[in-house]
């Protein structure tokens, strides 16, 4: 029985095509909006995750300064380098520790010239920040130690200052200061919170403070945590060894801060979550109005074919099986509706993330649920329909024309 009455549903939805398919117009939207935005949330979220995993594995940085600054703060007490050491020799578990001095600065080859990042740091930099060297070499501890001028070069400034060609070996001038290129960084890309992180131009430490900045100063420590390390652990004894080094601030603070790029990392993460599934629960809402289609549909197929389910009713037709004829024909409705809101939301979703730049990720359960639910979409809607035909009266349902 079950297999004639969904037979007959499919003719009657077959033999009124375009009605069919502009009732089911409402469930395809809802159902695409509902995996295009799970979609691309899932992709945005992913996409942040990697974006702070570029920044360096199990990073902490430590900045001078309160982490919260009222008007009247005045600048903050840069770091020492005896700071980046003791942190090195006290705490343990660390996979690296590389103190950075930075500031902006032209670097001139030939008659090109480039405005980059300048940032005086130890060998320990690349392997703290997630860098390799793509062409060339890295400085030497005895270079970094000697305070040689060298320098590896990002790769928007290779770009800017030397094109396609290989730069190592050749003489550049950091402001006043000739230097040596002794490498290329690989190119990591835009920054999770912007910033072009190929624009920088890397020399020893050393080299940076007497010869570029002038200063012993240095701007933040980056810190990264060993595998299996919890950062949160690691952040929490840099902050008690550095309040025993540096004075409190006048109001009481800290004079400094650690960033925990995990912690900001699950944060943002969280966040993209979040609002993706808010996006979609909002989307879920056209999924009601389809179903208040199927309703008004199915309702004015009932007042057309009367005099059909009189028929049916007089030659011996239980009242149940119009039922579930015509709740079979709401729930077919509904699931191809799902089933092409599916399609299209996965045709949307991969072009919508190829046009953002993020991971095309589908998640089954999203689109399980999404089909599951433009079914039960047809069953909630199509039940008052149904039941309005069953109830009939065959003789007066033969009566009208």
């Amino acid at each position: 029985m079950l297999w004639s009455t969904l037979s007959m549903s499919l003719q009657e939805i077959r033999r009124n095509t375009l009605r069919s398919l502009l009732t089911m117009l409402g469930v395809i939207i809802g159902v695409g909006a509902v995996v295009v935005l799970v979609t691309l949330g899932e992709g945005a979220s992913a996409k942040v995750e990697a974006d702070i995993a570029k920044l360096g594995d199990n990073l902490l940085i430590v900045s001078p300064g309160a982490s919260r600054r009222g008007p009247a703060s005045g600048a903050a007490r840069p770091f020492e380098r005896a700071d980046a050491a003791a942190i090195e020799r006290e705490i343990a578990g660390l996979a690296g520790v590389a103190p950075a001095a930075q500031s902006r600065g032209l670097v001139v080859a030939g008659n090109r010239n480039w405005n980059a990042s300048l940032v005086g740091t130890t060998p320990a930099y690349l392997d703290v920040r997630g860098y390799e060297v793509a062409l060339g070499r890295a400085f030497t501890p005895a270079e970094a130690a000697a305070g040689r001028p060298v320098v590896l070069l990002g790769e928007t400034v290779r770009q800017e200052l030397f094109g396609g060609r290989d730069p190592v070996g050749e003489q550049v001038r950091v402001g006043r200061v000739p230097a040596e290129v002794v490498g290329v960084l690989a190119s990591k890309g835009e920054a999770a919170f912007g910033g072009d992180q190929d624009d920088l131009v890397l020399m020893p430490l050393a080299a940076f403070q007497r010869r570029v900045a002038g200063s012993t100063d240095v701007g933040q420590i980056y810190v990264s945590a060993a595998e299996g390390r919890p950062t949160i652990l690691v952040k929490s004894q840099i902050e008690a060894l550095l309040a025993e080094r540096r004075p409190p601030t006048p109001s009481g603070e800290p004079d400094f801060s650690v960033r925990d790029m995990a912690e900001i990392a699950a944060t943002m993460a969280s966040a993209t979550g979040a609002l993706a599934a808010l996006l979609g629960a909002i989307a879920a809402v056209s999924l009601v109005v389809g179903g208040i289609g199927i309703m008004n549909i199915m309702l004015v197929s009932v007042t057309e074919r009367t005099r059909e389910i009189g028929i049916r009713l007089s030659i011996g037709a239980l009242p149940r099986e119009v039922l579930l004829q015509f709740l079979v024909e709401a729930v077919t409705l509904s699931s191809f509706g799902g089933a092409l809101g599916i399609l299209f939301g996965l045709g949307g979703g991969w072009a919508a993330a190829r046009a953002l730049a993020v991971p095309f990720l589908v998640v089954p359960e999203i689109v399980v649920v999404a089909f599951l639910f433009s079914a039960l979409v047809g069953i909630a809607f199509g039940i008052l329909p149904a039941r309005r035909a069953a109830r009939l009266n065959p003789i007066d349902a033969l009566r009208r024309e």
